[in-house]
């Protein structure tokens, strides 16, 4: 089955909530833990038990992982397989960009199921050129895998970029959806390469309507609401994976606390699974 395929089916299931599992020192210290190795597997592993059985999809952001060096990523790879064992799809947040080999590498890494790091998708960023992720794009679908494009994200220094009108007269952000659309056009019953696009970015005037996923950080904590996915996306809200992590993870340190956050965040979410 293609990544777009397994997602659909997981968010018709599970509802449409991405949990992200961000082992942040601060968060860690919340738990009453040290902001050490023992304390990252203790916390990442808490979450998964928590958190994986209950949403369609849970995006680790690989930074707080990698911060501790080898053991932090021998730890990302428990993760990942734990989550996947527990039913759900693991999104891989690196926002990894290059070209050519570099890129190739990128991919082989994260997307190729003989990686101990091989995930179901992960996030990229096209400010190369949409053309740089070709080799994890191939890659992603050769595999069954997704890629998520960063295309209008919501910290105010992406709107330099990404706002900028391009020489077609396109905004740099609209350009790469439109490559999106372009490359999931005849995909079903979704396709597998997704945008990056804030719950807090306000008005666009973009569509949104890319026959692909879109994942959609900066719900809960962060301010964005059920209200916001709905106004910003419109008729594309029911392919949105509404992103949080501190959100869900301020009901730990109990495998309790993170399940009941967890269901509640997905009933206040269930609703933009109906088209």
């Amino acid at each position: 089955m293609t990544f777009g395929s397994r997602l659909r089916a997981a968010m018709d299931a599970r509802g449409p909530l991405c949990a992200g599992i961000d082992p942040h020192a601060g968060l860690m210290r919340e738990w009453g833990l040290d902001d050490d190795v023992a304390s990252l597997e203790r916390f990442a592993l808490t979450a998964v038990e928590g958190l994986a059985p209950h949403v369609p999809v849970v995006k680790p952001q690989s930074a707080f992982y990698e911060r501790f060096g080898s053991r932090g990523i021998a730890v990302l790879e428990r993760v990942i397989a734990e989550s996947r064992e527990a039913g759900a799809l693991v999104l891989l947040d690196v926002k990894r960009g290059d070209i050519g080999s570099t890129s190739q590498a990128y991919a082989d890494a994260y997307l190729d199921p003989s990686s101990p790091l091989a995930c179901d998708a992960i996030t990229a960023s096209p400010y190369l050129g949409f053309g740089s992720l070709r080799p994890m794009v191939d890659t992603a679908l050769r595999h069954g895998a997704g890629v998520f494009v960063l295309a209008l994200t919501s910290n105010p220094e992406g709107a330099e970029v990404q706002h900028a009108v391009a020489a077609s007269g396109r905004t740099v952000g609209g350009t790469m959806l439109d490559a999106l659309r372009a490359a999931n056009a005849d995909a079903a019953p979704l396709g597998s390469l997704g945008a990056v696009v804030g719950a807090t970015i306000g008005e666009t005037g973009e569509s949104f309507d890319i026959n692909g996923p879109l994942l959609a950080p900066g719900v809960g904590a962060q301010g964005g609401t059920v209200d916001d996915v709905r106004r910003i996306f419109g008729g594309a809200a029911h392919n949105v994976l509404p992103s949080t992590s501190r959100g869900l993870l301020a009901g730990g340190p109990s495998v309790a606390g993170l399940r009941g956050a967890a269901l509640r965040a997905t009933e206040e979410y269930a609703a933009l699974g109906r088209a």
